[in-house]
């Protein structure tokens, strides 16, 4: 490694929390977010309203007259439901962060194994129910999930590695759980509101396709807004993470006082709009890379895409996780934060590693099969009472499941991000707090770095000889 000029950086890490070096950022973002709201809200309250107790209250049917058809459903036939959602998503949840410290790495492994189980059963259930588009999309999404856990299994040792490491370290920072807990209760009253017009959208109409294509507007918003509040939380527990391992530990004399108050106040005050911003994009992004990692080994499929892929790679520069550690910890905007977290990755090798770590495709798995329980128990009460709404309900309870489930996940994320930073940064950081864990990231970063010379030499060889059958006269 080259540890030229970290130092440095280091020093000025010390200085995160103070106020004359943090500044707002991208605040444009955080004004559309926050009128986003408003207009949401106000819209969520009119669709609820309008079939709360009588239908039609407010007499908005009459504009839909042509192109809308109307009924008599009422809110309250399918609030309840997503009142169910809510409380099973915010029970796994709770389960999960309570089970943090003894049971974490177990969940883990159960998440990615029976998560192909889990698709298959559902999709045996939409073909009974006769659901035969969603029961393709589930029975695909089974095969897609068996398939990446096989081509990366290899993978898997080092990845329970980190994540392990990362529970260790979370564990040993009980207020990051308390953290968690009081983001949960803030989306749960922002579901019971979107809820809220979410349910008098589906009482408003049966079998219209403007009916999706709002739930469809609003899961966005909620998606959007889910990782705004998952991100804020990735930024102040990045934060303190990176500053228990820079100065050795919570305990340290060199500790800033009243570290976590003050990595709260910032990521809600001149860092939200960066939050705000990135939250747009990273999760799309990340899905996309972790798609072609899937197809990684197709050379046909990958010819095909190669000019698509080759955009998103750069857009990962722009727009990747370890963006918000910079932004903990430096207070920068989040496309400056995103370039150097990157070039840090780039310069150092340590790119690598983190491309051959899944631990966030892990953190995902349990993410979706927290949000597949939730869809399903939601679901399974609507199939009861008004079957032609199963898969509209469900879709959308598994998503409320989906962004509670990960709002207790990405505390472990947060950890995992702030280790590789600090390797980056200063691998003695790591050294110093885990001796044995250091030794075995430098050695799988050492047989990653040799993989990698050995595949760029065999393209280099290969080139050659094209080149030459090519050419054959050439000297």
């Amino acid at each position: 490694f080259q540890n030229v000029g970290r130092n440095e950086r280091i020093i000025d890490a010390d200085q995160t929390f103070s106020p004359e070096l943090r500044h707002w950022r991208d605040v444009f973002w955080l004004a559309i977010f926050i009128i986003h709201l408003i207009v949401l809200g106000i819209l969520l309250a009119i669709f609820g309203l309008n079939r709360f107790k009588t239908a039609d209250r407010l007499n908005i049917d009459r504009y839909t007259e042509g192109f809308w058809e109307n009924n008599n459903g009422l809110t309250e036939t399918y609030w309840p439901k997503y009142a169910v959602a809510g409380g099973v998503g915010t029970g796994l949840g709770c389960i999960w962060l309570l089970l943090l410290g003894s049971r974490a790495n177990q969940m883990m492994k159960v998440s990615v194994h029976i998560l192909t189980t889990y698709l298959a059963v559902i999709s045996v259930l939409c073909f009974w129910c006769e659901q035969f588009f969603w029961g393709v999309a589930f029975a695909t999404g089974a095969a897609l999930q068996f398939l990446y856990v096989i081509a990366v299994i290899d993978r898997l040792p080092f990845t329970m590695l980190v994540l392990q490491k990362a529970v260790k370290l979370v564990w040993s920072l009980p207020e990051v759980t308390r953290v968690a807990y009081a983001f949960m209760a803030v989306m749960l009253l922002w579901m019971g509101i979107w809820s809220f017009g979410a349910a008098g959208v589906v009482a408003s109409s049966r079998g219209d396709l403007g009916r999706w294509w709002l739930l469809v507007v609003l899961s966005v918003s909620l998606f959007w807004t889910g990782a705004v509040l998952c991100n804020t939380v990735h930024v102040i527990v990045s934060g303190l993470v990176f500053l228990v391992l820079l100065h050795g530990g919570r305990n340290a004399s060199s500790m800033p006082p009243n570290s976590l108050m003050k990595s709260l106040r910032y990521a809600v005050t001149t860092s939200f709009g960066s939050i705000c911003y990135g939250s747009l994009f990273t999760a799309a992004i990340r899905t996309l890379r972790g798609f072609r990692s899937k197809i990684g080994n197709n050379e046909c499929l990958l010819c095909c895409v190669d000019f698509l892929f080759q955009l998103v790679e750069t857009l990962v520069r722009f727009f990747n996780k370890y963006a918000y550690v910079q932004i903990a910890v430096y207070g920068k905007g989040f496309n400056r934060s995103a370039r150097d977290a990157w070039e840090l990755f780039q310069s150092t090798g340590v790119e690598a590693l983190v491309a051959y770590d899944c631990s966030g495709a892990v953190l995902l798995m349990g993410t979706i099969l927290g949000g597949l329980i939730t869809g399903t128990c939601a679901g399974v009460w609507t199939w009861i009472t008004w079957r032609d709404r199963v898969i509209m309900v469900g879709s959308t309870a598994m998503l409320m499941g989906m962004v509670l489930v990960g709002l207790a996940m990405v505390v472990v994320e947060s950890a995992v991000t702030s280790i590789y930073i600090c390797y980056a940064e200063d691998p003695s950081l790591i050294r110093r707090w885990d001796p044995q864990f250091f030794n075995q990231m430098s050695e799988t970063l050492h047989q990653r770095l040799q993989h990698r010379s050995a595949q760029a030499r065999e393209v280099l060889t290969q080139n050659q000889l094209d080149s030459h059958m090519q050419d054959p006269f050439h000297l």
